[in-house]
């Protein structure tokens, strides 16, 4: 089968048709299990900078924050300081949004810490959410699919009690739809996994 013919989720159809990083990212990324620390932090940074903005800003947008933050590599992106923080305010390739560049500085610190503490960014999340598959949800529409649950609100809960920002429920519940702890794939969906 042609894989534009396939049946997808509904959202990387734009107002203008199929967007192919939208398509591309549904069918290769979204969900699938990701273990390795840079690329949670890549996800939970570029989930918060999401906020108020649409997924597809963010994805057409990816490779100007890897090139303005060292490739999402925590150790790199927690010794910017203040010259750092002023040369991403002014790059029009990514959001420029103080709180946000601010907040993904601090975090990687503290995805550090918690590598200290865990072994892992990765470990920290199993811990956290001691799965060894995603969860499945079976929907049948979007609205079938919450926007966050018991578990992110309680993994949001831990994080912003370390000092972790831009991390509220609904941001770390997109995180973990993107890095396949939960699998909110539409039933209808070739990607969906009964």
């Amino acid at each position: 089968m042609d894989p534009d013919e396939r049946h997808r989720c509904w959202w990387p159809d734009g107002s203008a048709g199929a967007d192919p990083l939208m398509v591309a990212y549904h069918d290769e990324e979204w969900g699938v299990p990701v273990l390795d620390d840079r690329a949670l932090f890549e996800r939970l940074a570029l989930e918060g900078f999401q906020a108020g903005l649409s997924w597809a800003t963010i994805l057409h947008k990816r490779d100007a924050f890897r090139l303005a933050f060292a490739a999402f590599e925590p150790r790199a992106v927690a010794r910017f300081g203040s010259v750092d923080r002023e040369r991403l305010l002014a790059d029009v390739g990514i959001v420029r949004n103080r709180a946000k560049v601010d907040a993904t500085i601090r975090n990687a610190g503290l995805v550090l810490a918690l590598a200290g503490e865990f072994g892992s960014l990765s470990a920290y999340l199993a811990v956290r959410l001691p799965r060894r598959s995603p969860t499945r949800n079976r929907s049948e529409s979007r609205a079938d699919i919450p926007v966050n649950t018991a578990e992110s609100d309680s993994l949001s809960s831990d994080l912003r009690r370390r000092g972790f920002r831009f991390v509220g429920s609904t941001i770390v519940y997109s995180f973990m739809q993107s890095v396949g702890l939960v699998d909110d794939h539409l039933s209808g969906c070739f990607r969906y996994r009964a």
